[in-house]
């Protein structure tokens, strides 16, 4: 409390003080006078007309709000994600954020632009609830709701729809998930499942990522910066149209940061380069059709030090340290196409192809994917409104391992995927009694067939409040790893005697599965105070833990130790997400959250490794408040304060992490409408602090350094 106190003292000092001396000057974010949009109309010609729409909106209630739907460029007077935002990963169409039956929160392209991130996953940071802990320069766990691990395989990842888990884990390789963030629109973040609509793995969360549309970055981008840990930060970006509906736009970017903090040195530095194109085209001036298509390339490496590493052919005690730089490099392309009939009937058809390969001293990993999804929505009388696809989903892998440390059997594989979808939302009382109903069935290379119902209840008593409530079904299906694979990670001596421990993946593997009850309520209290609160309570069944084998010999004085995967593990975790805002002057923003998680293990007694070791890798309480003030028309000053409590791992003491406290803060001035300068501090705090332990597994953590950089932006 004591560094909160002194933290917002201190910044409401620094922020008086440019506000008094700062300069007068023209709004934020506007575009050079003048300037044509979309529209053909200059920005002079629209102002008056967009001042009279902020004026509108700021006088109306939340149950009107509601009902308006909010672009990213009517949304830069706020910070914070309004109720009326739109959000599409719920229900897979556009809703307003303040009715939607889930825990869902949305980082606004504001709310980005005014972060002092750098990366995607320090963006995710905002989220409450969301465990977000880096485990090196360029590795993160990122989970929902408990069971944190880099290997996290229980949350969908997405971007512009396109599913970017790795079939390996389930997971997320988070180095190679960038974007130029000032073309990202929103990120919206559901917490809890989402598999009725999206499938397998959207078991305790849903990160779906939207880009802007090519119509809203127009003209010529530049933006370049570094510093101490971030050490160059570059990109641009130029945008153009036809003036008959077709807009467009290329960019690129580069970036160098360097190694994480360790007592002994790090090798853990990281670089890469990322160019991408994007094409809109609404072909009729109603805008029945619109399409999309935009892809992009990325190239670099990723540096890691790998101990521990066991090796039967050298002298004991048969381990080793490797150092690499493993290379990664990947392509997509992606195409939608969207037909309206009308405003409450649709039908959407996305297709991409994703193709990723990594390079490390001990396994080369291939994979391509193939997607091609169907929905459509229409009316059913006056009261249900559906929506149902179908998704087909090819997956080839080609795994090249050293055969001791790694083995896939086979190493080529091809997967096939098959699943669909139908969702009811009735109105059981207008504007006021909502139910939806909806499942997902599922079949796939690995699992038999699943189904993944859901329920969900939402009563809004008058425009300014909602209740909600859902219980849903999900699991999360073998991949590669629990299937096909071994990997021996160490070696433990016992008298003249030496055991490698050899983790062991079973033919017979099944889903895991989880059971989600969860209530929500969101409230308006006043004109400048909303809050939004959640609970939920996940069981879950034939969790994977791990199962001591018999040893046997390789040779001499060396053994196998075989730990197998089985399924059988039982869990619960239950918590409680509260997020607040308070707009305290026109000018200024606050914001706040609190999140607790906590689960117990139910299972054999026998397990070496059990659901309950990993779920305790995650904090049990977490604490955010963030600020965001417009010091005068040329200045801003944003600060973000973030408590992670400690991780005590029972049976797992190596894994402990202890509590820590990060500041952040960014001032940023705008001496003209196109041009800014940013000066950011992250972890102001310590020199450094630990944020995930790896333990005893191969990859080293690192711990966060305190780091500065300016970045310099020029828009035209």
């Amino acid at each position: 409390m004591y560094f909160l106190l002194k933290s917002l003292c201190w910044g409401t000092v620094l922020g008086g003080l440019f506000f008094i001396f700062g300069e007068g000057g023209p709004v934020l974010g506007a575009e050079p006078a003048g300037k044509p949009n979309e529209t053909g109309k200059t920005d002079q010609a629209n102002s008056s007309s967009n001042l009279e729409k902020l004026l509108d909106l700021a006088d109306r209630d939340i149950g009107k709000l509601s009902q308006v739907r909010v672009h990213a460029s009517e949304a830069t007077t706020s910070t914070a994600p309004s109720l009326a935002s739109t959000v599409s990963s719920v229900g897979r169409t556009e809703e307003p954020l303040g009715k939607s039956p889930a825990a869902v929160f949305v980082i606004t392209s504001e709310m980005i632009r005014r972060s002092t991130a750098t990366t995607i996953p320090d963006l995710l940071r905002m989220v409450p609830g969301l465990t977000v802990a880096q485990v090196d320069s360029n590795v993160w766990s990122i989970s929902s709701r408990g069971g944190a691990d880099p290997m996290a395989d229980k949350m969908l990842v997405m971007i512009d729809g396109r599913i970017v888990y790795n079939p390996l884990f389930s997971g997320v390789y988070w180095d190679v998930q960038d974007l130029l963030l000032e073309d990202i629109e929103r990120i919206e973040v559901i917490r809890g499942p989402g598999a009725a609509l999206w499938g397998p793995n959207a078991v305790n969360g849903v990160i779906s990522i939207v880009t802007k549309n090519a119509k809203n970055t127009q003209g010529a981008m530049i933006t370049y910066g570094g510093g101490t840990h971030d050490q160059a930060l570059g990109g641009l970006r130029y945008g153009g149209q036809n003036g008959e509906g077709l807009s467009w736009r290329v960019w690129g970017k580069q970036f160098e940061r360097g190694p994480g903090w360790d007592p002994d040195g790090a090798h853990d530095s990281w670089r890469q380069g990322r160019g991408g194109f994007r094409v809109d085209w609404e072909p009729d001036r109603d805008q029945t059709d619109a399409m999309t298509v935009q892809g992009d390339y990325y190239g670099g490496e990723s540096g890691h030090e790998l101990y521990n590493i066991p090796d039967p052919d050298i002298a004991p005690p048969y381990r080793r340290t490797i150092i690499e730089y493993e290379g990664v490099s990947g392509a997509n392309v992606l195409g939608r196409w969207k037909h309206k009939f009308s405003d409450d009937s649709d039908v959407t058809f996305l297709s991409y192809y994703n193709r990723s390969f990594r390079s490390q001293q001990l396994l080369t990993q291939k994979m391509d994917t193939f997607d091609a999804e169907f929905q459509h929505r229409f009316p059913l009388a006056s009261r249900h409104e559906i929506l149902w696809g179908l998704q087909y989903r090819q997956i080839s892998s080609n795994i090249q391992d050293d055969g001791f440390v790694w083995h896939f059997d086979p190493e080529i594989r091809t997967m096939d995927y098959f699943g669909g979808f139908v969702q009811d939302k009735i109105t059981l009382k207008e504007d006021r009694w909502f139910l939806t109903l909806g499942t997902r069935l599922d079949a796939d290379y690995f699992s038999d067939f699943q189904y993944q119902p859901t329920v969900r209840l939402s009563y809004t008593p008058d425009d300014k409040q909602t209740y909600w409530a859902a219980v849903s079904r999900a699991v999360h299906t073998p991949d590669l790893l629990q299937r096909d694979n071994w990997s021996t990670r160490g070696v433990v001596p016992y008298g003249p005697y030496y055991f490698f421990t050899r983790y062991q993946g079973v033919a017979d593997t099944v889903a895991e599965q989880m059971l989600a009850y969860e209530l929500g309520y969101r409230r308006q209290l006043t004109e400048r105070f909303s809050y939004d609160v959640s609970a939920f309570c996940n069981v879950y069944e034939d969790l994977i833990y791990f199962q001591f084998g018999t040893p046997y010999s390789i040779g001499d004085n060396r053994f196998i130790w075989p730990i197998y995967l089985r399924n059988g593990g039982n869990a619960r975790m239950f918590g409680a997400e509260i997020w607040a805002h308070w707009a305290v002057t026109p000018t200024w923003e606050l914001s706040a959250s609190f999140s607790g998680v906590y689960g117990d293990w139910r299972g054999p007694d026998d397990a070496f490794i059990r659901p309950s070791d990993f779920s305790d890798r995650s904090p049990h309480n977490q604490a955010r408040l963030y600020s965001s003030w417009k010091l005068s028309p040329r200045w801003e000053f944003d600060m973000g304060l973030r408590y992670v409590d400690s991780i005590v791992s029972g049976s797992l003491p190596e894994f402990a992490v202890p509590e820590y406290l990060m500041l952040d803060a960014r001032l940023a001035w705008h001496p003209k409408k196109h041009v800014e300068f940013a000066v950011i501090g992250q972890n102001l705090l310590d020199n450094h602090h630990l944020e995930f332990n790896s333990g005893r597994w191969m990859t080293t953590s690192t711990e966060v350094p305190r780091a500065v950089y300016a970045k310099a932006t020029w828009r035209y």
